[in-house]
């Protein structure tokens, strides 16, 4: 019998994928650009689990009942502007390069069924880390953003990629050895940040305290010395 939820997670990257040039873009403000297809894969995944689900929640409303969190298009800047780095976040999915990322608790994560491990890197001065720059151009904003980066490049790293959208995957594969946000959503990272920590990896707030998904900040890293990375 097939798996109705892989049915619907391929029709949500179909939608993503097949019709994202066939679609209009409408912009609800200069900074938050929303698609009617970021509407329209929400609304068929939120349709398909109330059915399924009746009694589980979704990311407005937390609750005691398991709730979804789902970011339907994960780097809606990207999609606007056809940057081929673009997700589908219940499980995973990545627009560059056909990927699907996935996790099972305690069981590791993989991409299309490959098993995952983040990167043995622990000299602080080699890794390459990932980022995203938040969209907010407010100067108070754009000062701790270049600030954050200034900090990294003394120490110094090899490199820094923004890339638009919860990179934090990148991590899992062994590609980039850090990621680091600030301003980042629960829903955008929920996925995410569970593949990190079943690929090896750890997750901690940009202060080096515990990492908290509702802070809108994160480091999350392969094992690299956790002081090293405190951005605060």
């Amino acid at each position: 019998m097939a798996d109705p939820w892989q049915e619907c997670m391929d029709y949500a990257v179909t939608l993503v994928v097949c019709d994202a040039l066939k679609n209009e873009i409408r912009l609800d403000s200069p900074v938050d650009l929303v698609t009617a297809m970021d509407q329209k894969v929400e609304e068929m995944l939120l349709s398909s689990i109330k059915e399924k689900y009746p009694s589980h929640g979704e990311k407005s409303a937390l609750t005691n009942n398991p709730t979804w969190i789902i970011d339907p298009i994960d780097g809606t800047t990207n999609f606007v502007h056809r940057f081929p780095f673009v997700a589908v976040s219940i499980v995973v999915y990545s627009y560059a390069g056909d990927k699907m990322y996935t996790f099972r608790k305690e069981k590791g994560a993989f991409c299309n069924g490959q098993k995952l491990h983040v990167s043995q890197e622990e000299d602080i001065t080699k890794p390459l880390l990932v980022t995203e720059l938040g969209s907010s151009r407010t100067p108070e904003t754009v000062r701790i953003v270049l600030s954050n980066m200034e900090k990294f490049f003394c120490i110094p790293v090899h490199g820094i990629r923004s890339v638009g959208t919860a990179a934090v995957c990148l991590v899992a594969t062994g590609g980039a050895d850090a990621y680091y946000a600030m301003g980042i959503h629960c829903w955008a990272l929920a996925g995410g940040s569970i593949i990190v920590t079943e690929a090896g990896g750890m997750l901690m707030d940009v202060t080096g305290g515990s990492f908290d998904l509702r802070s809108l900040r994160v480091i999350a890293a392969n094992n690299i010395n956790r002081k090293d990375m405190v951005l605060i």
